[in-house]
Parts: structure tokens; sequence; C-alpha cells
């Protein structure tokens, strides 16, 4: 089993930026492929990113493409989400979630462990 949990979220103005970390427990956090996610109010979980088992490969979703980037460390356990040119779209809970598996998945169904959520809040 896997423990995840975030932190770094918080409240920006539009144009700024935030770093979201996400810290694992267990010993084989290299085996597992993270995600982030997002859920605004009145909507459904959207997917962000993902990012591989080695770090090697990323994915994103079209409308954060080019403004976030997604990263780990196999040493720290530590997944993170820098956000740069924030706007207020993104204001949202942010998850960090975990997969066994080698496919970068963009599906929240197939992740089997998740953060508490992270709130970020743009102002415009």
């Amino acid at each position: 089993q896997v423990q995840l949990v975030e932190s770094g979220g918080g409240l920006v103005q539009a144009g700024g930026s935030l770093r979201l970390s996400c810290a694992a427990s267990g010993r084989t956090f290299s085996s597992y492929v993270l995600g982030w996610f997002r859920q605004a109010p009145g909507k459904e979980r959207e997917f962000v990113a993902v990012i591989s088992m080695s770090g090697g490969s990323t994915y994103y979703a079209d409308s954060v493409k080019g403004r976030f980037t997604i990263s780990r460390d196999n040493v720290k356990n530590t997944v993170y989400l820098q956000m740069n040119s924030l706007k207020p779209d993104d204001t949202a809970v942010y998850y960090c979630a975990s997969r066994t598996g080698g496919v970068l998945s963009d599906q929240s169904r197939a992740y089997a462990y998740w953060g508490q959520g992270s709130q970020v809040t743009v102002s415009s």
C-alpha cells in the first residue's frame, strides 16, 4: 500500500507560480506511475499530468501544457507539479495518485492510491 501526502498549495495571483509536492511512503516508489488530477467546485475530477516510473516520460492535459511541469525524485520518494502562468481556471483541489503498471493513464479510475488533496486558488 502507498500513502500519498500533498503539500504546497495556497493562494496566488493570476500569472504567478506554485509548486506542489507529493511525498509517498513505501519502498517501491520507483515502481509506480504517478499522476496529478484536479477537481474544481461543481466539476468532475480531471487529469492534469502523469509521469513514468523512471521519470523519462510525461504527458499533460492540453489545458496545462507549456505551463505545468511534472517531475519526480525516486530517492526522496516525491513527485512535484510546478505550475507557472497560473490562471483563475486553475483553481481546484489538486490530488496526486499512483498506479502500478507502465501505462501513463489519464483516467482517474486507473489509479489505486490517492492523496488527500491540496487547495490551489488563483485570484484574478
